[in-house]
C-alpha cells in the first residue's frame, strides 16, 4: 500500500522542507522512488532539491485552497504507485487543513488504497509553543485513522517548557495514541556537525550529493555521512515508514 505523506505545521521556518528532504532520501536509500510535490506557495524549499525532482503546486489563491490546483494534486498522487511526499507551508496551514478535513480528503485516500501519513514538527525556542498548538490542532481535527509521526527538531533550542519533555506535555499526552513515531533528532554540535548539516540544507543538497562532493573536507563528509547514519536509523525504527 502506498504511502502518502503529510508534512504539515502552522510555524514557518521550524525544519518542515528539511523533513521532506529527509523522507524523500530515506526512501530512495530503500530503493524506493517517492514522488514528492511542494505546495508552498511563499517558500518552495522542497522544490529547490532538484536531485529529488519535487514538483511544485500553488494550491492557494486569495488565501483559499484552489479548487482546480487541488484536484491535480489528488490526481497525481492516484496516479503514483510509489509513496507521495507533500512538503505544505505554513501560509497555506490552516486553509489546507479545513479544505482536507471539509473534503474528507483522508478517507478517499484510503478508499484508493493509500495510507495517509501525518508529519508534524515540534521545534524548541521560541517557536515551541506555536509548534505544539499547531500538533494539537492536527490531533484533534483530523480522523482517528489518520497516522502521525511527530519530528522533535531541536536545532532552534531544546524541546523543553517548564521542565517538561515534549513527552510530558498535556498535548502530547492527551493525544498519546494518535502518534505513531517519534523521530527525536540528534542535536548536533554547533561549530562541527551542526554547521555541516546546516551548510548542506541551505545549499539544497542531499546527503548522496554532499558526500560525493570533492569541494568538501574529508572530515566535513565523514560528518555528514554520521548524521545520515544516525537520522535514517531513527527512521529505521519507524516502523510508519
Amino acid at each position: 500500500m502506498a504511502k502518502v505523506h503529510l508534512v504539515l505545521q502552522g510555524k514557518g521556518g521550524v525544519g518542515k522542507s528539511m523533513i521532506s528532504a529527509v523522507i524523500a532520501q530515506y526512501k530512495a536509500s530503500k530503493g524506493q522512488s517517492p514522488l514528492c510535490i511542494d505546495t508552498d506557495p511563499v517558500n518552495a524549499s522542497f522544490e529547490s532539491y532538484k536531485s529529488l525532482n519535487v514538483k511544485h503546486l500553488n494550491i492557494l489563491q486569495d488565501d483559499e485552497i484552489n479548487s482546480r490546483t487541488f484536484d491535480t494534486l489528488i490526481e497525481m498522487i492516484a496516479a503514483s504507485k510509489d509513496d507521495v511526499i507533500i512538503d505544505n507551508g505554513a501560509s497555506s496551514f490552516v486553509p489546507l487543513t479545513h479544505y482536507l478535513i471539509s473534503n474528507e480528503v483522508p478517507a478517499l485516500l484510503r478508499d484508493m488504497g493509500h495510507e495517509v501519513v501525518l508529519h508534524t514538527v515540534i521545534a524548541g525556542s521560541s517557536s515551541l509553543l506555536d509548534t505544539v498548538n499547531g500538533f494539537s490542532q492536527l490531533a484533534s481535527q483530523f480522523p482517528v485513522e489518520s497516522l502521525f509521526v511527530v519530528w522533535l527538531n531541536p536545532f532552534l533550542g531544546p524541546i523543553e517548557l517548564q521542565g517538561k519533555r515534549f513527552e510530558q506535555m498535556k498535548a502530547y499526552t492527551n493525544n498519546k495514541e494518535r502518534v505513531t513515531a517519534i523521530i527525536d533528532l540528534p542535536r548536533l554540535k554547533e561549530e562541527t556537525y551542526g554547521r555541516d548539516f546546516s551548510e548542506m540544507l541551505e545549499n539544497r543538497k542531499t546527503f548522496a550529493e554532499a558526500l560525493e562532493d570533492e569541494s568538501l573536507t574529508i572530515m566535513t563528509r565523514q560528518r555528514l555521512k554520521i548524521v545520515r547514519g544516525q537520522v535514517f536509523g531513527l527512521l529505521d525504527n519507524a516502523a510508519v515508514l
